[in-house]
């Protein structure tokens, strides 16, 4: 079985949502003034699909942006079980 590496993941789904998501995300980022230099941004992340696209958006947008702002990734745990916190938190190091 062959698995693919995390910068192949991360690269298929750049490519696979640049147009649906990615660059509908900088245009609203840039139309309405959201990050400016010097931010510090803060993305909770809870395991799910929509906390993952947004970190890996904010971190394709701090790669190239004019701007430089600080970006810090928190893992939210509202009670989940052990072994889901830890499958939680060893994604978000494998995957940001």
């Amino acid at each position: 079985v062959f698995m693919k590496s995390n910068k192949e993941v991360e690269k298929s789904i750049i490519k696979r949502f640049k147009k649906e998501i990615y660059s509908r995300f900088v245009r609203a980022i840039k139309d309405f003034e959201l990050i400016e230099e010097g931010d510090n941004i803060c993305v909770c992340i809870s395991g799910g699909k929509d906390s993952f696209i947004l970190a890996k958006c904010l971190q394709e947008l701090q790669k190239h942006s004019k701007y430089k702002f600080n970006l810090k990734f928190l893992v939210m745990d509202p009670g989940y079980n052990k072994v889901n916190l830890d499958l939680i938190k060893e994604n978000v190091l494998n995957v940001i």
